[in-house]
C-alpha cells in the first residue's frame, strides 16, 4: 500500500465533501445484526466488496486494524477503528473506521460509521459513508451519481441479506 490517507474524527461523517448514508429498519435482532457486522470476512453479502479481513485479534476494539478489497479485488484499502462501542445491555452497538492507506491514489479520506439499535420490529441500521477525494477527480455532478450507485448496490445487498437470516 502507497498512498496514504488522512483521519478524521466523527464529526466528518456529517461534513465530508461527500457522504452517504442508509437507515434502514431489518428484521433480525442487534445481537445478531451486529454479529454480522463484526465477524470474519463481513459484508461477503455485497457484490461491491471482494474481501473484508479484520487483521487484528477478537475481542475488537478502538485500534481494531481491518483490510478491504473492493470487487474485483484490484482495489484495497486498510482501516483502523476509532470508534467501537458495544452496549449489549441495551442492545445498542456502533463502530467507526476510517481508511489508513490504499494500493491506488485519489482518496484523500474515507471511513464508515455503523450503528445497530433496536426498533420495533428487529433494528434499526444507520450506515454512515464519508470520502474526500484527492488530486485531479470527477467533478461532484459525475461522482455524487457514481457514488451513490455504488452506495444504493451496497443498500440493496444488506436489506436482502438481512431478510434471509
Amino acid at each position: 500500500m502507497a498512498f496514504e490517507l488522512q483521519p478524521f474524527d466523527e464529526s466528518y461523517f456529517d461534513t465530508a465533501p461527500m457522504k452517504y448514508m442508509i437507515d434502514v429498519n431489518i428484521p433480525v435482532g442487534p445481537e445478531t445484526a451486529w454479529a454480522e457486522f463484526t465477524r470474519q470476512n463481513t459484508l461477503d453479502w455485497c457484490r461491491a466488496l471482494k474481501s473484508v479481513t479484520y487483521t487484528s485479534a477478537e475481542p475488537y476494539a478502538i485500534g481494531t486494524t481491518r483490510s478491504v478489497a473492493l470487487a474485483p479485488g484490484f482495489v484495497k484499502m486498510n482501516e483502523l477503528f476509532f470508534i467501537w462501542d458495544e452496549d449489549a445491555e441495551n442492545s445498542t452497538y456502533r463502530h467507526a473506521f476510517h481508511g489508513v492507506e490504499a494500493n491506488i491514489p485519489g482518496l484523500a479520506k474515507f471511513g464508515e460509521y455503523t450503528e445497530v439499535s433496536p426498533a420495533a420490529h428487529g433494528s434499526r441500521l444507520v450506515w454512515k459513508f464519508a470520502m474526500e477525494l484527492s488530486g485531479a477527480s470527477l467533478p461532484s455532478f459525475l461522482s455524487g451519481p457514481i457514488s451513490a450507485g455504488a452506495f444504493g448496490t451496497v443498500k440493496n445487498d444488506t436489506i436482502k441479506h438481512f431478510a434471509s437470516l
